[in-house]
């Protein structure tokens, strides 16, 4: 193996201390430079042997060298798989407690003595995971990028087993209601990290497929979790098998995440920073390419080297432009981080205050509603939804990269508008037409899958630059938790006070702002590297 160079425009770099202790990049004075590139040069020798040891890449393959040009699929699967697993058992928390909820507050099913539980009890025990992943968004935001996306997966991970663990053990109504918010607290590290792990460490012609697939583990999870409600519900304490059976999914995820290397975008994020021996972070990230990428057989040093400088210099670019501010939360409300974390809070806030949340927990009443007596069995109505929404996430993941983000989004958010108005129509003219309720509900949930279900999260792991990407992430992510638990409270008040009709009117109305907001506002991303977007998105008002 050659023994590491550090790509040139890394020698030109240098953290400087501000005097409020933040740090900035700028380019040394002249008289460093020497000294500098000569001290790198040294510690090329040293960091050589190191580097050996990272030499074995993921897995094996036989695609192309250079994979700008080329996707090796055996090598991209892994670094996508197990942070996906953190996504799936977001869905398997939803698609389980439809099942625990009842097993919990039976009394011939519970297994318990205190199965008696409140309204209010029972809401806490559905939703305890939701405001767990509230307070999970908000540690995010303090100490991911200290972390690293590798170990904040990790830590999801452990925070799941534990939560699971607690949860199906509970001898009482706090200890489950602690195991709940805990397995919650998960659900916020994973749903931050886990998307930003996947888009740094994927090549950018299938980053929109990868990103959206995980939007598919998540419906997957919840199938999977409806699957092991039905299978436990009849038996006495099942929910506390329902519950614990995420744990070995957990542990696969940690180990996993263990074994994979840290996001090599991070680390150079890292080494600009002065947050560590620049040249050792730089290594790193070099090995970490090589391995994301198959190996040395797969992956030529001079493509590691673009990418690497290409990371560098779009760093480089955004300090110059922000080396006045601090690293704090006013820095993401400046020029043109102002811009992405406006297109990034809009679009997860448009995903849910369109009645996503309402829709799909009321399914089953509103096919009752319209006259369907097998509405009132829960789980088949779920099951069919669930199905459904996997098949019509399958069409986004293998259309987002051949089509594109905004056509997905304008179209899916066109029918999502329709569908809305349909099912407002329905509960005033159209009693008659149980059919006309039952085609809205599935034009609306396949709309949402083509359109905000996976290109919401898709857009926010893409359009953030590097040097906030964590900190503006955590905010999306919070306000997506957020805007679901206040639409999921607020769906019921809101159809005693203005009826079904006008309910699903303003949403539909929502709607509407929600497309013109797409059309105006939302790039599209589309086969461009992240560093392009970041320079596109800062350069310009549109891509």
């Amino acid at each position: 193996m050659a023994a590491f160079s550090p790509p040139p425009r890394l020698l030109l770099l240098k953290p400087l201390s501000l005097s409020n202790g933040s740090t900035r990049v700028a380019p040394p004075p002249p008289s460093l430079v020497a000294s500098w590139r000569s001290s790198l040069l040294k510690s090329r020798n040293q960091t050589t042997r190191n580097s050996m040891d990272m030499e074995q890449p993921l897995v094996d393959g036989d695609a192309p060298p250079d994979r700008f040009k080329e996707t090796n699929w055996r090598a991209v699967t892994l670094p996508f798989l197990f942070p996906a697993l953190g996504g799936l058992l977001f869905g398997y928390d939803i698609g389980a407690t439809s099942g625990a909820s009842i097993s919990l507050t039976s009394p011939e099913l519970s297994g318990t003595d205190w199965y008696q539980l409140t309204s209010i009890q029972t809401g806490l025990v559905v939703s305890g995971s939701l405001y767990g992943a509230l307070l999970g968004s908000i540690l995010a935001y303090n100490v991911a990028d200290r972390l690293g996306r590798r170990k904040e997966l990790i830590s999801a991970a452990a925070i799941y087993c534990i939560g699971s663990l607690v949860t199906g053990l509970a001898p009482n109504f706090p200890v489950i209601l602690a195991g709940r918010l805990a397995f919650g607290f998960g659900i916020g590290l994973a749903m931050h990290g886990a998307p930003m792990y996947i888009s740094e460490t994927s090549p950018s012609k299938v980053r929109g497929t990868l990103v959206s697939l995980k939007e598919a583990f998540i419906v997957l999870g919840i199938l999977l979790g409806y699957l092991a409600g039905s299978v436990e519900i009849s038996t006495v304490g099942g929910w506390r098998w329902m519950y614990a059976f995420a744990a070995p999914i957990a542990i696969i995820m940690g180990i996993g995440m263990w074994w994979l290397p840290p996001s090599p975008r991070w680390l150079l994020l890292r080494a600009v920073q002065g947050k560590g021996d620049m040249s050792e972070l730089t290594r790193q990230a070099c090995e970490a390419f090589k391995r994301l990428g198959g190996g040395s057989s797969n992956i030529t040093q001079e493509a590691v080297d673009l990418q690497v400088d290409e990371t560098v210099k779009s760093l480089e670019s955004l300090s110059r432009e922000s080396e006045s501010a601090q690293q704090s939360v006013w820095e993401l409300f400046r020029g043109g981080n102002l811009k992405t974390l406006t297109i990034g809070t809009g679009l997860v806030f448009f995903q849910q205050v369109t009645g996503q949340p309402s829709v799909l927990y009321y399914a089953a009443t509103i096919l009752q509603s319209a006259g369907f007596a097998a509405a009132t069995d829960a789980t088949r109505v779920s099951v069919l939804l669930g199905v459904f929404k996997l098949i019509m996430t399958g069409v986004a993941v293998f259309n987002v990269d051949k089509l594109g983000r905004r056509p997905l989004l304008i179209g899916g958010v066109s029918g999502i508008v329709v569908s809305l108005f349909m099912l407002a129509s329905f509960f005033v003219f159209g009693k008659g037409l149980s059919f006309l309720a039952v085609i809205a509900l599935l034009l609306y949930v396949g709309c949402y899958q083509i359109s905000f279900g996976p290109i919401s999260w898709l857009m926010i792991s893409e359009i953030f630059p590097l040097r906030t990407r964590g900190r503006a992430l955590s905010i999306s992510t919070l306000v997506n938790f957020a805007a679901n638990a206040l639409v999921a409270l607020a769906y019921s008040p809101l159809q005693e006070l203005l009826g079904a009709p006008l309910t699903f009117v303003g949403f539909g109305v929502i709607g509407i702002v929600a497309l013109v907001f797409i059309v105006s506002t939302v790039p599209e991303t589309k086969g461009l590297s992240l560093e392009e977007i970041e320079q596109q998105l800062f350069a310009s008002k549109h891509l």
